[in-house]
């Protein structure tokens, strides 16, 4: 029975792989603000990634790390910690999440997850990156978000691929089941959407009724997103759930 580590697994999307690891035989720990039995037979280890604290322990022992932590700062100060953890751990396997267009952004986050992403691939660790596009989850909250205000602000020329959160689930658990793979193909949803037209998709859903107001997003990161840089149009992986039928669970 192979020991994996997950990092962000009480997450939107550590809920979901966590279990198809334990369907498949494996025993998992999970890093946690909280450490504690839960009986759901996940081993919870309290850890700060940032700091270190607890990471040796938790790393003991552990045959692959499947990374998903991160957040809109210090992912790669995070990052760096857990594989320096993971080289003196002498740990088999990184599987560590990323995101689209993570070298073409530049935008802090990106920045950050970039930084996390070549900690793991010059680390001596064996690892697999798997960058995906946005979440369903991801635009369905970014569309609340404008839609809080009277008149919704719609940067023009945007496009996403949402893809689903089991789509990755899936497909993070193959990974960290298998062997060392590097760089793998990305992974999208099936449809290519404007930020008008998944605003539109919350509106009708909600039964809300918004004005827009067309804003032009400024600098580099306009002129990427207008080119269609943060797509994946060939090469990528496909998820088979549609944002339609996300939407449609909503309400």
């Amino acid at each position: 029975m192979s020991t994996i580590l997950v990092t962000g697994g009480t997450g939107t999307i550590g809920r979901q792989v966590v279990p198809l690891l334990q369907a498949a035989g494996s025993k998992v720990r999970v890093l946690s603000r909280h450490a504690g039995d839960r009986g759901d037979g996940v081993e919870y280890l309290a850890v700060d990634l940032l700091n270190g604290e607890g990471l040796a322990r938790a790393v003991d022992g552990v045959d692959v790390i499947l990374h998903l932590a991160g957040g809109p700062k210090g992912d790669d100060l995070g990052t760096r910690n857990l594989v320096k953890a993971a080289e003196r751990a002498k740990v088999g396997h990184l599987v560590h999440i990323s995101v689209t267009a993570v070298d073409q952004l530049p935008l802090t986050y990106f920045k950050s997850k970039l930084g996390a992403e070549q900690a793991v691939r010059e680390s001596s660790v064996p690892s697999t990156v798997l960058r995906v596009a946005q979440l369903h989850d991801f635009a369905w909250n970014t569309a609340r978000t404008m839609a809080k205000l009277p008149v919704m602000p719609m940067p023009g020329g945007i496009r996403f691929q949402p893809v689903d959160g089991r789509d990755v689930a899936a497909r993070l658990a193959e990974l960290a089941l298998g062997e060392p793979q590097g760089l793998v193909p990305d992974l999208v949803g099936p449809k290519v959407y404007s930020l008008s037209e998944l605003a539109r998709d919350y509106l009708r859903a909600t039964g809300k009724h918004r004005l827009s107001l067309p804003i032009r997003v400024p600098g580099k990161a306009g002129k990427v997103y207008r080119a269609g840089g943060n797509l994946t149009l060939t090469g990528a992986d496909i998820g088979t759930h549609t944002w339609d039928e996300f939407v449609a669970a909503q309400v």
